[in-house]
């Protein structure tokens, strides 16, 4: 034990219950929305069992509902991709679980492998989409439900300059 500290705890902090948050129910913080994510991924046996692949449209199953949430198994054959949209009022968590996607957005392109998390805010623009050679499945937790899923112009439009007229010397 350190006795430089000017901070000690005597006795067991355990018996304190007063100190101690209770176990919610539910998951209510953002990170308690990525621990969420993160439970489900790291148990197969929740979401394994449901995947399945559909070479036509990406394929999602609903896994689980709460208040305010709701969790999504998509899976994703190569070449299927998302389109560039947002969430409308949901943030939301994106989670890999087997397989290789791309998100791209007006900053660049990211690699997410199994285990990679990427949590975002209402209004975030981006488009998810598999250019590996492998299907890839991926977990969503979206807060409050998703409702709405706003697709935009595709980000070269975005980004493309506007014709001036002028010439570039």
């Amino acid at each position: 034990m350190n006795m430089d500290s000017d901070l000690q705890i005597a006795g067991d902090i355990l018996e304190v219950p007063h100190l101690l948050q209770p176990e919610r129910a539910h998951p209510e913080t953002v990170a308690d929305f990525a621990g969420l994510a993160r439970s489900i991924a790291d148990d197969r046996a929740q979401w394994a069992p449901y995947v399945e692949y559909d070479a036509t449209t990406r394929w999602y199953h609903r896994l689980r509902t709460g208040p305010g949430y709701e969790v999504w198994l998509l899976s994703w054959v190569p070449g299927q991709g998302s389109g560039l949209h947002d969430h409308g009022v949901s943030s939301g968590v994106l989670t890999v679980l087997e397989g290789e996607l791309t998100e791209r957005t007006e900053q660049g392109a990211r690699a997410l492998t199994p285990g990679s998390q990427r949590v975002f805010a209402p209004g975030y623009v981006h488009e998810v989409l598999n250019d590996s050679l492998e299907p890839a499945v991926s977990l969503h937790v979206y807060f409050p439900g998703l409702t709405e899923m706003p697709m935009h112009e595709s980000l070269q439009a975005q980004c493309s300059p506007e014709p001036s007229g002028a010439a570039v010397v």
